[in-house]
C-alpha cells in the first residue's frame, strides 16, 4: 500500500509543476526544428535528438542516450515539444535546452538532468 501511495504523491507532485498554456497549436517553422541535435549532460553522457517530418505543429522526433532509444510523433507548442520524459524547447536559432527526468534504478528517487543541445549543420 505504502508504495501505490508514493506512487500517488509522486504525480501530483509532477501534474502540480506543470502550468498550462492558452495557446492555442500554430504550425512553426519546419527549418527550426528539422535536423540532428546533439549535447553533453553534466555527468558527460551524450544524447542525439533527430526531428524530421515536421508538418504544421506535428514531428517525428527520435531521442538517443546510453541504452536509451525512444521514437515519437510529436505536437510542438511554445517552441517545445515533450518525447517521453524529456523536454525540447528551442531557445534560439540553432540552439535548445533539454530537460530529462531520470529515475535513479537503485534508490526510485527522480532528478532532473539539464543540458544545451546544438543542431549539427
Amino acid at each position: 500500500m505504502a508504495d501505490m501511495m508514493s506512487i500517488i504523491a509522486a504525480n501530483y507532485k509532477t501534474v502540480g509543476m506543470t502550468i498550462p498554456t492558452k495557446t492555442p497549436y500554430v504550425a512553426v517553422d519546419p527549418t527550426l526544428y528539422e535536423g540532428n541535435w546533439t549535447g553533453k549532460y553534466a555527468d558527460q553522457k551524450t544524447f542525439k535528438i533527430s526531428v524530421s517530418n515536421v508538418t504544421g505543429f506535428r514531428a517525428k522526433v527520435q531521442y538517443q542516450s546510453g541504452g536509451t532509444n525512444k521514437f515519437q510523433e510529436v505536437l510542438i507548442k511554445d517552441n517545445t515539444f515533450r518525447i517521453g520524459d524529456t523536454k525540447f524547447t528551442l531557445s534560439a536559432l540553432g540552439k535548445a535546452e533539454i530537460k530529462n527526468v531520470v529515475t535513479d534504478p537503485s534508490s526510485g528517487q527522480t532528478y532532473l538532468d539539464q543540458a544545451y543541445a546544438k543542431r549539427a549543420s
